[in-house]
């Protein structure tokens, strides 16, 4: 079910050759010179109002059309077959041509920014820059992650394994909506003592909560293609800003680190937060974020 946006947004859907529908919002900039457009992309079992604040309180709507997709298979993005990182990267790329723009940086959490490393290595003409917030490199995994990781395969034939009982009519009749941007005011006023903080990591990794808002196929989907191996860091020639997570515990820091290093162009900043900083530390992700896009976006100076 899509969220529909504040007044100042525009709810729009787009037609897939295969049938699919699918659903995005634009904010879009203020002044007439404008910037890059950036895509802001959720991570697993999301949607697009995990991007919701950020679009709000942003400075860059000033200057940049800020676009958020519900990737296919989530929130008000739906449709047939399989879906992966190819099928949201060329999705990203379909909604670009119908906003009208050629390039776009991409800013994606998580599962989100798996998506944006994919879109980078299949459409490199298309990608003016990259923003990483944990991003998820596999040879940096440990404990249950990397051993989560190694059963992708198995993930994968699950997720065709619930297709094919969905297509024979078995399937949940309701999936419940997520507002995220409410679901995060209610988590930072429960951060307020350690406890609370335990629940809240507790319910943020919580599989069964996830799963009331994310059809089956699509979560074990989105599992595999998270661990999935991203591009060579080393072969992406565009600038890239990373934000990684003080509180993170499913890499290994170190190694998060010398894989983001060999980036060509990276910028590298830490969040003191868990794995969840847009809503833990909102303010700092949007600062980080835009100091960014200024120093390596600036929009275009007017005629004359």
């Amino acid at each position: 079910m899509p969220l529909n946006p504040p007044a100042s947004q525009q709810a729009c859907q787009l037609q897939r050759p295969d049938g699919a529908v699918l659903a995005y919002s634009v904010a879009p900039a203020a002044t007439a010179a404008t910037g890059v457009a950036l895509v802001l992309l959720h991570g697993l079992a999301s949607n697009q109002s995990r991007w919701a604040e950020f679009v709000e309180h942003s400075a860059l709507r000033s200057r940049h059309t800020l676009i958020r997709p519900d990737l296919r298979g989530h929130g008000g993005s739906a449709g047939p077959g399989a879906i992966g990182l190819e099928v949201w990267a060329d999705d990203i790329a379909a909604v670009l041509d119908a906003q009208g723009h050629q390039r776009a940086v991409l800013v994606g959490h998580s599962l989100g920014a798996q998506v944006a490393l994919h879109f980078a290595q299949r459409h490199p003409q298309r990608a003016a820059g990259l923003v990483l917030i944990d991003p998820v490199f596999r040879q940096a995994l440990h404990g249950r992650w990397k051993l989560l990781a190694a059963c992708a395969p198995l993930l994968q034939a699950a997720a065709r394994g619930v297709r094919g009982l969905n297509a024979l009519g078995l399937r949940r009749r309701h999936v419940e909506p997520l507002d995220l941007q409410q679901l995060d005011i209610l988590a930072r006023q429960a951060l307020a003592s350690t406890e609370a903080e335990a629940a809240f990591v507790r319910h943020y990794s919580s599989v069964r909560a996830d799963l009331r808002h994310t059809r089956s196929s699509t979560y074990l989907q989105d599992l595999a293609e998270m661990f999935r191996p991203p591009p060579d860091p080393a072969t992406l020639r565009l600038p890239v800003l990373a934000l990684l997570s003080s509180g993170a515990t499913f890499a290994d820091a170190a190694v998060m680190r010398a894989m983001l290093a060999r980036l060509p162009d990276a910028t590298l900043a830490t969040i003191n937060c868990q794995h969840w900083p847009l809503t833990e530390k909102p303010a700092d992700v949007r600062s980080a974020i835009e100091q960014w896009c200024e120093a390596n976006h600036r929009a275009p100076p007017s005629p004359g």
